[in-house]
């Protein structure tokens, strides 16, 4: 029989906040927990296993990601909980191992590399209330103690409960209570322009919250992603790791010697122990104390954009800030990969491990011009700084990575400091190439006329046929040497072909006639089972293309991100007239537009966009947005993380 949980009493909102703090703090932990544990997996081309068996390892990554980003979802949620009811959010927590008495008795925390004890740590972690699952060998032997102090009515204390489900349902309790004692709106007074919204972070259950009712629903999406409303809840996080631990059982008793993960360090440190050191590893050896410095810096820098975007009340900035911040999580990820790869010191028999080590405050000033600068100016010396360390594919994918990230930030926060919305004068630099002179397809084909110069790029064709049927004497198919013929057409009905043409791959620059001008109203059409087609001033991955493109979203493109006709081979099937969602107008309509694909993820859509259905219909008005393009969300054309159950693939930043 389990004991019975103990009660979490608040009486008032500051007990509330700290309870909501302690609530941060746990999903913060965690997330950092499974993350070092799925970092250690033998997931890569150079690690010994066979390539079989890799897969298999690769899906437990993928699994234990996802409940990490789960536990981003559930850190989120309670920011906008405690920035609903006046706080602020909480993104501070203690350095690895964390200490007995910090947490309850029956909640230790500590990094440590993918073995089934720690498996099992998991599972006990996010166990349902009325389970019985033990924890894991090694993680059974903290000392009983409890951290309760009764009677205390005003201050707030340390309270004890044995799983993190009991906290919220608590925390649930509170909140209903205060909501009478004082009043809903009295005790939801935060500014609801705090609040992160599913259009910044689309993480799976985020919701805005301003009342009762809110609030409630966000619990609800932690409880049930986390241990589940009841045992057998096959998405909980409890039951994946169970899942994980079965077919992990049944590999071993095929394979005894199945290794699937190094032995990364317990509990890494970056300088030496001063006391317990048999519970932490001191990362001695050069290589990997470079490489932890420079991960602790991308880590801590992470957290300072991820505190700047829950802090703000501007859209863009927030936008600017928290998209920030994910791009880096994906520079940190080779690094803690390499770290689990390299001997920590020549004393402990064990690899190294990014430790998460924390800056003493990530608190910074409201938002100026200055911040901007202050952190940008870090995100450079962070970059510069990496680069001292000795190469290796990794590294290098972490400093390409921190590289487009300082470039992606500098352009973004000039577009969010001083939009430019003014059209362009002159043809943008894609229309400027010359052909080769190999006659391949490798750049723009380029045709003088006498009025407009032709340009097309075949790269981004995606065979609408507006060309050869609107002009088909300058447009002539399936011959052998030159096909285009600018002066055979009209000039004003080539150009009405070339503004028909929903890829972009015909453009012009004017002699007699004006280059294409930006249009009034930067617009995206989703066709039916196929692209999503955007006409607007485009920068793609930091370049110019034009006004025009189609943008794969079936997953199956070989000219990502761009559409190359293959949804038609795939038989892709989406919807060209979703749901209309929200007619709210945009107080800019035009301006440049910012696409950036993200590494096996998203279109990332920064700027003034009217999305709209096949026929034209209205669905929604954004200034940022993530597309799918894996081909696998349930809410398209809008993201919805099913790229990382799908292990969707794909270059970005």
């Amino acid at each position: 029989m389990t004991s019975a949980e103990p009660a979490i009493i608040i009486h008032n909102r500051e007990q509330l906040l700290d309870s909501l703090c302690e609530a941060a703090e746990i999903e913060h932990n965690l997330m950092c927990c499974y993350l070092y544990a799925a970092w250690s997996l033998k997931t890569e081309a150079d690690d010994d296993v066979a390539e079989d068996l890799r897969e298999t390892v690769r899906g437990w990554h993928r699994a234990i990601v996802d409940v990490a980003i789960d536990e981003m979802t559930h850190l989120t949620l309670v920011a906008n909980l405690m920035n609903a009811i006046g706080g602020v959010g909480h993104l501070s927590r203690p350095n690895f191992p964390v200490a007995d008495g910090y947490h309850p008795s029956g909640i230790q925390v500590r990094l440590a590399p993918f073995t089934p004890e720690t498996l099992q740590h998991f599972i006990y972690l996010e166990r349902p209330e009325g389970s019985h699952e033990p924890d894991g060998r090694g993680f059974d032997n903290r000392p009983a103690y409890q951290r309760a102090l009764a009677g205390l009515r005003l201050m707030p204390s340390a309270q004890d409960y044995l799983t993190v489900g009991h906290l919220y349902r608590s925390v649930e309790a509170g909140l209903e209570q205060l909501s009478e004692q004082m009043g809903e709106a009295s005790l939801f007074c935060g500014d609801p322009a705090l609040q992160v919204c599913p259009s910044i972070l689309p993480l799976t259950g985020l919701v805005r919250i301003t009342d009762l009712a809110s609030a409630k629903k966000a619990i609800e999406t932690i409880v049930e992603q986390g241990e589940g409303t009841e045992i057998g809840c096959k998405r909980s996080h409890y039951s994946r790791f169970v899942k994980i631990r079965e077919a992990y059982e049944a590999r071993l008793a095929d394979t005894p010697d199945f290794k699937p993960a190094y032995n990364a360090a317990r509990n890494p440190v970056m300088r030496k122990p001063i006391h317990d050191p048999q519970d932490r590893v001191w990362v001695e050896c050069d290589r990997p104390r470079q490489v932890l410095d420079l991960g602790n810096a991308v880590y801590n820098h992470m957290l300072r954009f991820l505190a700047q975007g829950f802090a703000s009340t501007d859209m863009a900035e927030k936008r600017l800030m928290i998209n920030t911040s994910i791009s880096l999580m994906r520079a940190l990820d080779p690094l803690a990969r390499e770290l689990a790869r390299l001997k920590a010191n020549e004393h402990d028999d064990c690899n190294a491990g990014l430790s998460f080590a924390t800056l003493r405050t990530l608190d910074t000033p409201g938002s100026t011009p200055a911040i901007r600068k202050l952190l940008g100016d870090r995100l450079k010396e962070i970059e510069e700084g990496g680069r001292q360390i000795a190469s290796s594919p990794r590294v290098e994918r972490a400093l390409s990575q921190l590289r487009s990230v300082y470039t992606t930030y500098l352009r973004t926060a000039t577009v969010t400091d001083t939009p430019d919305t003014t059209p362009p004068e002159a043809a943008p630099e894609s229309l400027k190439s010359v052909a080769p002179s190999d006659g391949s397809n490798s750049a723009p084909e380029v045709v003088e006329g006498k009025d407009l110069t032709l340009v097309v790029d075949m790269k981004r064709c995606i065979h609408a046929r507006f060309c050869v049927t609107g002009a088909p004497k300058s447009f002539i198919a399936n011959v052998v040497g030159p096909w285009l013929h600018p002066d055979e057409t009209p000039t004003d009905q080539l150009i009405e072909v070339a503004h028909a043409c929903p890829s972009g791959a015909i453009g012009y620059r004017g002699k007699t006639r004006p280059d294409e001008r930006a249009p009034a109203v930067n617009m995206m059409r989703t066709r039916e089972n196929g692209p999503n087609a955007i006409h607007a001033p485009l920068t793609v991955a930091g370049e110019t293309i034009g006004l025009r493109a189609t943008f794969c979203r079936c997953g199956a493109s070989k000219n990502k991100p761009y559409c190359d006709g293959s949804h038609h081979e795939v038989q892709f099937t989406a919807t060209g007239e979703p749901e209309t969602q929200s007619l709210e107008p945009l107080a800019v309509r035009d301006g440049p537009l910012l696409v950036d694909p993200q590494r096996n993820g998203p279109l990332r859509i920064t700027g003034n966009l009217e999305i709209c259905a096949g026929t034209g219909r209205v669905v929604t008005r954004v200034e940022s947005a993530l597309l799918c393009r894996c081909g696998q969300s349930g809410a398209k054309p809008f993201c919805d993380g099913s790229h990382r159950a799908a292990g969707f693939e794909a270059e970005g930043v």
